[in-house]
């Protein structure tokens, strides 16, 4: 620094002019100075330049630049920013994603067919069965509502009411099933998105049918308190202005307010938004036109190729060749399912809530930071997981079952519906998706039990990107084996 280097500067320059008969001279001050400062007393700091270093050759202080320090990566460091290499790791992601997608177009041109995604939905442009299958679902809807009405009113007693409520939705799951596999018309797309709308309408049936079921409960119970004892309706603690109360709920409004609503939970006082935000509303649905068309993109144009060449390897059973190809689709599967998940998770739901100012918009938690199998499943589909909470595994527990016992039926159902949504719409029975989700149950104790922290989240996402593309060739290769080969086959 220059002449003006501030006080520290001076009283060195004091300090260093001192005569040796006053001091002792020459490295014995040295080592006074060293020492006033290493004390921490009141010695002044050392002059830093522009870049918050000491600066070099400017006193003592350059006699020591070492302290006991770890480096960054030690964990004992506590050094946690690590930006930049995540910023390296998406920069190498996109450059290697962009080579293949490069790769897929030299080698196949552009495959995008609007046209063909058309064709994946009708077959007959003068038929549609699937559109007809979910207006028909307002039959079921309907239906529920009208026993409701009557149990609240005591038409109807408690067992006859669970009774028909067990016909209806045993209808409801039965009843599109056997049109989808019996009705040649619709196509195994139309069938998924229609056996979709009928799992989502059950769940929400039983949903309702369970909390007016509460709310009667608790009304015969208020029958026996005093009159001064305030009801409790909802979970509320008390009514509240505006508030909505049984038998009050059981409207047409109300009921089609929780089936179009975001949600699988019934309740008689949704959370509300006090507004619509137009400026919200219109980035989501930017973003499902977005990601709809980006979806549509990237499997006609990626993954359709890989599995046509998968055929011949499973075909020979060249165990290479299919571990080659496994891995190949493994990468356009895996960002497919995370597109997808962003477009339905946030996009869709949160325009869906954002229209009928639906206050709760916790549609999923931070499930790409699991480090246990069961921490994801509890994480990434927050509708379902409440619905399984609140009517299924509770319920279990109050009659007694055991943990272990509510968390496998939980699996179950979940397996069950997850090959009712596959199975039915290609015809054919293969349980590989129902064997999947019950390897989860296995699979969640190998993790918790010998990967934690890093490695456990790191073994989930392995299970992640692996898993899917296995289930996606096993029954790519049995829908080809039964539909194509046994049609060149015949005579």
């Amino acid at each position: 620094m220059g002449d003006r280097g501030g006080t520290g500067g001076s009283r060195r320059r004091r300090t260093g002019s001192r005569p040796s008969s006053q001091g002792g001279g020459g490295p014995a001050a040295a080592e006074e100075e060293v020492r006033d400062v290493g004390a921490g007393g009141d010695a002044p700091a050392p002059d830093k330049d522009k870049d918050g270093g000491a600066n070099v050759g400017s006193g003592p202080w350059d006699l020591r630049c070492h302290r006991v320090q770890d480096s960054l990566f030690s964990s004992d460091s506590g050094f946690s920013n690590y930006r930049g290499i995540l910023n390296w790791c998406v920069v190498m992601l996109i450059l290697s994603n962009a080579r293949l997608f490069l790769e897929n177009l030299i080698k196949y041109g552009i495959l995008v067919d609007p046209i063909q995604v058309v064709s994946l939905f009708l077959k007959d442009p003068y038929s549609w069965p699937a559109l007809c299958l979910v207006i028909v679902a307002n039959v079921f809807a309907v239906a529920a509502f009208q026993v409701e009405k009557r149990l609240a009113v005591g038409a109807l007693t408690e067992q006859a009411g669970l009774l028909l409520h067990v016909l209806n939705l045993a209808t409801i799951l039965c009843f599109p099933a056997a049109v989808a596999f019996l009705q040649e018309s619709i196509t195994p797309v139309g069938s998924v998105l229609a056996l979709m709308v009928y799992t989502i309408l059950f769940l929400k049936l039983v949903s309702y049918r369970d909390v007016n079921l509460w709310c009667r409960e608790r009304r015969a119970r208020g029958k026996t308190k005093p009159a001064s004892a305030g009801k409790k309706a909802n979970g509320a603690v008390a009514q509240r202005a505006g508030t909505v109360s049984y038998p009050d709920n059981l409207t047409y409004r109300d009921l089609y307010y929780f089936l179009f609503a975001p949600t699988l939970c019934y309740e008689l006082n949704f959370p509300r938004s006090p507004r619509i935000r137009k400026r919200f509303l219109l980035r989501r649905l930017l973003e499902m036109l977005f990601f709809t068309q980006l979806q549509v993109g990237l499997i006609q144009q990626w993954m359709v190729p890989t599995i046509q060449n998968s055929m011949k390897p499973f075909k020979d059973m060249d165990y290479s060749r299919i571990i080659e190809r496994l891995l190949k689709l493994a990468v356009p599967n895996h960002l497919i399912w995370l597109i997808f998940f962003y477009w339905l998770f946030h996009s869709c739901l949160n325009a869906v809530a954002e229209l009928m100012q639906f206050g709760d918009r916790e549609f999923y938690r931070d499930w790409w930071n699991s480090e246990s199998v069961t921490y994801f499943w509890q994480n990434w589909n927050i509708p379902v997981h409440k619905w399984c909470i609140r009517h299924f595994y509770k319920p279990m527990l109050r009659r007694g079952s055991s943990k272990w016992v509510a968390r496998t039926g939980v699996f179950l159902t979940s397996a069950f519906f997850h090959e009712y949504l596959v199975s039915i719409p290609l015809r054919m029975f293969r349980l590989w998706a129902f064997t999947g989700m019950m390897a989860q149950i296995p699979l969640a104790w190998i993790v918790s039990r010998f990967f934690r922290g890093n490695y456990g989240n790191a073994a989930v996402w392995l299970t992640l990107i692996i898993g899917q593309p296995v289930a996606v060739l096993m029954y790519v290769h049995d829908y080809y084996v039964l539909h194509h080969e046994a049609v060149t086959g015949e005579p």
